[in-house]
């Protein structure tokens, strides 16, 4: 494997600093964030393929109004912090 100067500098101050213990870790770290990204990137297709079905079932909902907007906005808020609010529970 092949790094640039500016990657080795930044994982040698990484290593200074204490962030790392070792150059093998900031391949872990990177391994880690980069399979992470494409989990959600996943996720994010199969819910856009989803959504997609379900319009061409004919469902979802027409916004023609501001009004309309706003109530979404105002369903999808607290549909967010009840969803928020059920991850923080401690079983």
């Amino acid at each position: 494997m092949h790094l640039t100067p500016g990657q080795e500098s930044f994982i040698r101050r990484a290593i200074e600093t204490g962030c790392l213990h070792r150059q093998e870790d900031a391949v872990a770290e990177a391994m880690s964030l980069w399979e992470e990204r494409e989990r959600r990137r996943l996720e994010i297709l199969a819910a856009v393929d989803r959504a997609e079905a379900s319009l061409a079932r004919g469902e979802g909902r027409r916004i023609t109004s501001h009004e309309e907007i706003l109530q979404l906005a105002e369903d999808i808020n607290r549909r967010g912090i009840a969803r928020l609010s059920a991850e923080q529970i401690i079983p």
